[in-house]
């Protein structure tokens, strides 16, 4: 495994010029800084683009103009070589929360005036310099929730705004020794292994501990929100989805990396499931779902200790027939 100084350098510069380009500008830097074959991806209702000017006209420039004076407060940054393609291509991962003032509506979110964080994760693949492929998932429903509104229904789990790791050592700026990243790179793969079990064989909170320590932390997305110890997850988030989901598929991740103590991956979707039972307000309907999701880990010893999870839960109820932020938009203009 060779360093990523190269590709972390491309992402930083990427970052520095379009954190402080003012809007008129946010097309030129991301042309720019990408590739002519330019794959993006966003969560609902962004979804997949290939073009720099059409990413910059449909969400970073109304993003921009209605969340003002915005900072990126990253907590995780590191680079790797992607597991799923062999090593064949490098990506470089960032997670934390885009900060400003909520000065104006987005996507018929009622400004607030007030400061918010827009959660975020976000994958490139670079190559010759370039961007060459982004995934970019952002927990819209958490921004709704800052702004007073209530997009679901009670959720399971705690609802705040996140930290990065209890460590605070997720900034990897500087390469990491490679061995610490395979140790990371193995636990993945090992709970990935045991989730794909996920309705058979061990009890839940003792297949659970296979992989992850007693006290871990989920840090799960606006709808179902964070939970603490295997014991509460159990409780507050994987009993209730495995109880509403059947049929689930395999991960069919497109970027699977880790560097230090820190790992991450994301599909498109990572997998497929049944809505064989009621979810976040969905009545049952058997319809196979598909699920975008960004997992940010960091490993502690030989197991898992915190999960960032980013699940793209407006896509899931647009496949089930509703349109949250259209509700939203209807139920404003009244």
């Amino acid at each position: 495994m060779s360093g990523f100084q190269t590709e972390k350098r491309v992402v930083l510069d990427y970052y520095h010029a379009l954190d402080t380009a003012p809007v008129e500008r946010i097309t030129q830097i991301l042309q720019e800084h990408t590739a002519d074959q330019y794959m993006w991806r966003g969560f609902h209702p962004f979804n997949q683009q290939t073009d720099a000017a059409r990413v910059s006209g449909l969400f970073w420039q109304p993003f921009r103009t209605a969340v003002t004076h915005m900072q990126r407060r990253m907590d995780i940054f590191f680079a790797g070589d992607n597991f799923i393609d062999g090593g064949a291509s490098v990506w470089v991962c960032s997670m934390g929360h885009l900060m400003g003032l909520f000065d104006a509506p987005w996507l018929g979110i009622p400004p607030t005036g007030k400061m918010v964080m827009l959660r975020y994760a976000e994958f490139h693949r670079i190559r010759d310099s370039r961007i060459a492929e982004t995934a970019f998932f952002f927990d819209i429903p958490h921004l709704m929730m800052q702004a007073g509104l209530k997009p679901f229904p009670q959720q399971t789990a705690a609802q705040l705004v996140q930290p990065g790791p209890a460590t605070h050592d997720g900034l990897l700026f500087k390469d990491a020794e490679p061995k610490l990243g395979q140790i990371t790179m193995s636990a993945v793969n090992f709970m990935i292994a045991d989730l794909g079990n996920w309705q058979g064989g061990l009890p839940l909170e003792e297949e659970l501990a296979r992989s992850w320590h007693d006290d871990m932390i989920w840090w799960g997305p606006a709808g179902i929100g964070a939970t603490y110890t295997i014991s509460r997850y159990a409780q507050q988030h994987a009993g209730p989805f495995r109880a509403a989901f059947s049929d689930r598929s395999g991960t069919g991740h497109k970027a699977r990396i880790a560097e230090g103590h820190y790992a991450g991956f994301f599909g498109w979707p990572n997998f497929t499931a049944k809505l064989a039972g009621g979810y976040l307000g969905l009545p049952p309907n058997d319809k196979t779902t598909e699920f975008r999701v960004i997992d940010m880990y960091r490993r502690e010893g030989d197991k898992l200790k915190e999960n960032w999870v980013f699940i793209d839960i407006l896509y899931v109820f647009h496949q089930h027939g509703v349109d949250v932020l259209r509700n939203l938009r209807d139920a404003t203009a009244h």
